[in-house]
């Protein structure tokens, strides 16, 4: 039956161009692309996994935490393919984000601190005994400060959270200094995480794999370094070093082959390494260069620029 016979009269063909063209915008340009869509989402949960594949059936590759900026590359049904600051690529879920357009995120001018504890417990109020946390963010988490507290309040900051809410973070838990370490900070700082356990995919002080732990250490000395071991190793960021030559806050890379490498750590001095490992017991640890299985393992060394 045709749309004549119903009443209806036919589109004319500069209706029907109009209708071509508006389906063709909408097929090219998907929601995350369009102006006021999230092409930038913010980690709103403390730790999100970050996989191969859209499905938590699939290998973690890496991890954000909270509040970190994730660029949208594409979209489907509840999960987002993402990019991080360093450039690496995976899929999370939507409901561990939210669009940046819709947090009111911090400007550049807004006063932010950073959590230097392994984990910083927020709460409603000044008053650790009162409820249980708000949530509980692991280090490097940046936080938007709404107020230094006065008072009864003294030694608090009031903090924004992505959501709106305000919560209070203990000034121990938190640091203003934006400043680089030094290589000697940078290892006492990797010495604070002895300990903790490894974790594959890891990029927090819940839990780090290898490269994740090495890659935060020279983050702390203001570099972004790529994620993985093999790519740190061929970063241009570095140069090579003769094992001879190795100073302190050199990294050393491990495997069966300089082109087939899969573990990583940081020379601390006197013969020995900072890293995280399953080796022996899971977790941060030193060892010494010497021993085995190391010294057979080594099959390169770097130094950052």
């Amino acid at each position: 039956m045709t749309n004549e016979r119903q009443g209806v009269k036919p589109l004319t063909p500069a209706a029907r161009r109009v209708i071509a063209a508006c389906v063709y915008i909408s097929l090219a340009s998907p929601a995350w692309g369009r102006p006021g869509a999230p092409d930038v989402l913010l980690v709103s949960v403390p730790v999100t996994n970050m996989y191969s594949r859209a499905s938590e059936d699939s290998d973690v590759v890496s991890q954000a935490i909270y509040g970190s900026d994730l660029q949208v590359l594409e979209a489907t049904s509840g999960w987002a393919k993402v990019r991080t600051s360093d450039e690496y690529t995976g899929w999370v879920r939507q409901d561990a984000t939210l669009p940046a357009a819709n947090t009111g995120s911090a400007s550049a001018s807004t006063h932010v601190v950073r959590v230097n504890s392994q984990l910083a417990n927020l709460y409603r109020e000044t008053d650790v005994t009162a409820h249980r946390p708000v949530m509980s963010v692991p280090f490097e988490t940046r936080l938007e400060v709404e107020k230094e507290g006065t008072g009864e309040d003294q030694g608090w900051f009031q903090v924004k959270l992505l959501d709106g809410q305000k919560a209070w973070v203990q000034a121990g838990d938190v640091s203003t200094n934006t400043q680089p370490l030094t290589i000697d900070e940078s290892i006492a700082l990797a010495k604070r995480f002895l300990g903790v356990t490894y974790l594959w995919g890891g990029r927090s002080s819940l839990g780090f794999d290898c490269s994740g732990f090495t890659q935060m250490l020279v983050r702390s000395r203001g570099i972004n370094m790529p994620r993985d071991a093999d790519l740190q190793a061929a970063w241009s960021g570095v140069i090579p070093i003769e094992r001879k030559h190795l100073r302190s806050g050199d990294l050393l890379f491990f495997g069966s082959a300089p082109d087939h490498i899969t573990h990583t750590g940081m020379y601390i001095g006197r013969g020995q390494f900072i890293h995280d490992t399953v080796h022996g017991h899971p977790g941060v640890q030193i060892s010494r260069l010497r021993d085995q299985p190391w010294t057979r393992l080594l099959v390169a060394s770097r130094r950052v620029k």
